[in-house]
């Protein structure tokens, strides 16, 4: 592990929590998957009922926010244990995709990125 690997270190740190609780026979990709798939949903439902603006605005609202940071934490995190546990560089795999993305969607004439 990198010191300089902000990932890395929390996939390490997530590894030692899930070995201190015999979790890693729960930690295979499809209940991973599947978990993570629960925790969008709760992301999901923290503004499902709120109106764009508000969305827009959710990082700032002291009622939403806490509940947001708690539920993109956790998706986060489920993320990042699958991406250890398949031996998936998330980093890298995250830049080769906006690189393909580029790729498929150019900018629009006369626009800054």
């Amino acid at each position: 592990m990198n010191a300089v690997d902000p990932l890395g270190r929390l996939q390490e740190r997530l590894r030692r929590f899930a070995a201190a609780r015999d979790w890693e026979r729960f930690h295979d990709p499809k209940n991973l998957v599947m978990a993570l798939a629960g925790e969008a949903g709760e992301l999901v439902e923290v503004l499902q009922w709120v109106d764009q603006d508000s969305s827009r605005s959710a990082g700032q609202d002291p009622l939403l926010r806490p509940r947001l940071a708690e539920e993109m934490a956790d998706v986060f995190l489920y993320l990042l244990r699958l991406a250890d546990v398949t031996g998936i560089d998330l980093e890298a795999a995250a830049h080769d995709k906006i690189i393909a993305n580029a790729r498929r969607y150019p900018p629009i004439p006369g626009r800054k990125d």
